[in-house]
């Protein structure tokens, strides 16, 4: 043990040689035609001159990069220049794949841009759009390496709960939040997942097999359908085809390996592969709450085979997918006063999910001007359950007893849907002033919902909830145009449409329209417009109301959101930038309930519970409007900064005719973001990193406590419902991080402290009766996560 600890300290405290290899492909943004003989430079304060030019290919290589952070300036005739930052560690080769942009200028008349203000890859994206890196999820306190965790630091994005990473873009449902992989849309990416949902405790996809992907908040290109508030675009990275590489992490929320290496280097083919297994069981030894005291498992999965073809061609075969099960046994509790995040306090819980996803991709640029892309997918998306109803009492020790025969069987269930998807899509410029892309994106899948509850637990009866099996397919054809007026002034346009075979799902048009205009080297201003549809979740159009024996949603139609958006953005100085935007939103055809009541689909999606909708109806309506702004201090002198605040209101109007806030309307959200690194003997840096969020509370109504009791769950009155909010969410986060770059091996050691100063925020109400107390009151507070330390350490080589 000792030799071993000796040989660990010696590999992370070694020396070595400060140099790597940067390399990768430079393509056309709009017509992704690889582009030979671009000058690779990296931006040095030294007399050392490093740089390349790309080959037929595209492709560059520079070697013996010095360790840290630089700059790298990519600059072409008849195209902007474009200047990146980038991290060299020792432990792996940096790989860098630009997209540079054609100028619709004379040749004299060329402008600098710099990716650090974090513009989207997307080239129809003009507003309400921002990049997300792999860099930022691992620098940002509080993210734990979660895409949609780190997205919640973005002005008009908040959390829904601590607990899960659901989002809540400008106030409305984390419904309207769509995941996509390679053009398709794939089902929810998370473990531990609810059906129609969008969100989980963890995340399937792991950092480390992403390119730097998009995220958009509104108002987004045609491309973009069944949506109506959010996109994650994301982008699978291809392994290195030229080295062997290898990483691995031991950590408390997993044990993660990942692989990656040339298949052929003639070929220069590639593959990378990634599993992840968890390791929660070490919160619980160690004592620490993570708001259950049941132990979850999970593992997941993601691959990646890169096949370059002639003529700058392209094949991948991807996949990704997690399995994950837990067990809530309320019935094990003693304390009275413990209380589980993820169970109901009067039932034991066993929940199981898994999601897989398997694609081909064929890239291929058809000439300089035309580059095709075609996606082929099939996926799984699978929830099992089964409750156990439990009665106790309390013992004269003061902890809970379990009654005789206390446990009774209450419900089951198994949803399962399998997938099919395809898209394909077009990318053409004509000339250096206009492009049009148009393509289509089309799902057939079949399902399978089955339920069951206990009607009268003595006798043994059940009745099914749902108990439907079938199939149903979407289309969504589209067409963008983007116009050049020039490079200062950039006009997008499109149309698109969207067909649900259930129901009445068909939307014939929906209009988006963008506009850019860089008033002057500093700043800019954009404008946007969009109409956009979404079909509600595939399991809500198939419940079962007691008597019935077929369901009684299947008429329900699209749900519709209109987005305006304005925009300025100002560049205050190379490292300084800011946003601002306002917003506004219209929502129609939300389904709320035939009978008179403040229910509507508009509040759901935030959490563990599936919806038992009575019947609906699309004739509710609401509205969305704010302003959100950003300050961004870019990575530079080993420091970082970003300020994001948002002002907003979200109502909605549910079939009682009453306006009302929506479940998400928090009214503001402040985040404050900043990091320093020291660098320590030019091969070793310690980080530090802080977030600070203060939120509104979350919202809340008057309880009925006779429904309640009689329902066994916590039943709101109609008349305030959403009326009052809890107090103002305030949470605390700190990264410590120490990087070691030792010979051809990288180690990083961190520790995120999450919500460091233990602050004590209100989630949600429960029901918990006291038994053998029925005066006591049985509604009770639940509280969001305490103090949370995640460490891991990893190892590059």
């Amino acid at each position: 043990m000792k030799n071993l600890l000796t040989l660990l300290t010696l590999l992370i405290l070694g020396s070595s040689f400060g140099q790597q290899t940067v390399k990768g492909k430079v393509v056309d943004s709009e017509s992704k035609f690889p582009l030979p003989g671009v000058n690779v430079l990296v931006i040095s304060d030294t007399t050392q001159v490093l740089g390349a030019a790309t080959d037929v290919n595209g492709n560059f290589k520079i070697s013996a990069v010095p360790f840290g952070r630089q700059q790298l300036k990519f600059s072409f005739i008849g195209y902007n220049v474009q200047v990146i930052t980038i991290e060299v560690n020792s432990g792996k080769e940096t790989v860098v794949n630009v997209e540079i942009e054609e100028s619709s200028m004379q040749m004299d008349e060329f402008k600098v841009v710099a990716s650090d203000n974090k513009e989207v890859a997307n080239e129809m994206a003009v507003v309400s759009a921002q990049q997300f890196s792999v860099e930022e999820t691992n620098r940002y306190a509080g993210s734990r390496g979660d895409p949609a965790r780190m997205a919640s630091n973005f002005a008009g994005v908040q959390g829904a709960d601590d607990s899960r990473n659901d989002i809540v873009v400008r106030g409305n449902s984390p419904l309207g939040v769509i995941y996509r992989v390679e053009g398709i849309t794939i089902p929810n990416p998370n473990h531990f997942s609810i059906a129609g949902s969008s969100g989980g405790p963890v995340s399937i996809i792991n950092n480390k097999s992403m390119a730097n992907s998009d995220f958009f908040t509104g108002a987004f290109p045609a491309e973009y359908g069944n949506s109506t508030a959010g996109v994650f675009d994301l982008k699978l990275r291809a392994g290195n085809n030229e080295k062997f590489e290898f990483s691995g992490q031991f950590g408390f929320l997993g044990t993660e390996l990942l692989a990656e290496g040339p298949l052929s280097k003639n070929h220069k083919s590639s593959f990378l592969a990634m599993y992840r297994y968890s390791t929660l069981s070490l919160f619980s030894s160690l004592g620490i709450n993570i708001g259950t005291s049941a132990v979850p498992g999970y593992q997941d999965f993601a691959a990646k085979l890169n096949f370059p073809l002639n003529n700058g061609g392209n094949l991948a075969i991807w996949g990704l997918g997690g399995k994950s099960n837990i067990e809530i046994l309320i019935s094990n509790q003693k304390d009275t006063s413990e209380v589980d995040l993820y169970g109901e306090n009067t039932k034991d819980q066993y929940f199981g999910t898994q999601m897989y996803v398997g694609g081909v991709t064929y890239t291929h640029p058809l000439n300089e001007n035309t580059y095709l892309k075609s996606t082929l997918t099939a996926s799984l998306d699978q929830q099992n359950s089964h409750h156990d109803t439990i009665s106790r009492t309390i013992a004269s020790d003061g902890t809970f007893e379990l009654l005789p025969n206390g446990i009774a069987p209450y419900m089951a269930y198994e949803f399962k849907t399998l997938k099919f998807s395809s898209a394909t899509s077009i990318n053409r410029k004509f000339g250096k002033k206009d492009v049009l892309k148009f393509g289509y994106v089309a799902d057939y899948a079949s399902y399978n919902f089955l339920d069951s509850v206990t009607t009268n637990s003595e006798l043994q009866t059940y009745r099914n909830r749902w108990n439907s099996s079938g199939t149903y397919y979407s289309l969504q054809p589209y067409v963008s145009w983007k116009h050049k007026f020039s490079d200062n002034l950039v006009l997008t346009a499109g149309l698109s449409s969207f067909y649900f075979s259930i129901g009445n799902g068909f939307s014939p048009v929906e209009p988006r329209l963008g506009l850019k205009w860089d008033a002057s080297k500093k700043g800019s201003f954009s404008f946007g417009l969009g109409r956009h549809s979404q079909a509600q979740p595939a399991y809500t159009y198939y419940y079962l109301n007691p008597g019935n024996t077929q369901p009684h949603n299947t008429g329900m139609g699209l749900s519709y959101s209109n987005h305006a958006v304005l925009g300025y953005t100002h560049k205050f100085n190379k490292n300084l930038g800011g946003k601002i935007e306002t917003y506004y939103q219209t929502l129609s055809a939300i389904p709320v309930e035939t009978d008179s009541s403040s229910f509507a689909l508009t509040n759901a999606g935030g959490g563990f519970s599936r919806l038992f909708p009575d019947t609906l109806q699309n004739t509710g309506t609401g509205y969305n409007y704010g302003v959100e702004i950003t300050l961004q201090r870019y990575f530079s002198g080993n420091w970082h900064a970003m300020l994001t605040g948002s002002l907003y209101n979200s109502r909605y109007t549910g079939s009682d005719g009453i306006e009302r806030n929506t479940s998400y309307n928090g009214n503001f959200a402040i985040n404050f973001l900043a990091g320093k690194e020291f660098v320590i003997k030019e091969r070793k840096t310690i980080g530090i990193g802080m977030k600070v969020t203060t939120a509104g509370g979350k919202r809340y109504g008057e309880v009925d406590t006779v429904a309640s009791n009689l329902q066994g769950e916590v039943i709101f009155l109609d008349n305030n419902f959403n009326e009052y909010q809890f107090k103002n969410y305030f949470r605390a986060d700190v990264k410590l991080t120490y990087k070691a770059n030792a010979k051809k091996v990288t180690h990083e050691i961190g520790l995120d402290l999450v919500n460091v100063l233990n602050t004590k925020n209100i989630l949600s109400l429960s029901y918990a009766p006291v038994p053998g107390d029925p005066s006591a009151n049985p509604i009770r507070q639940n509280y969001q996560l305490g103090f949370l330390p995640i460490f891991y350490y990893r190892i590059d080589f």
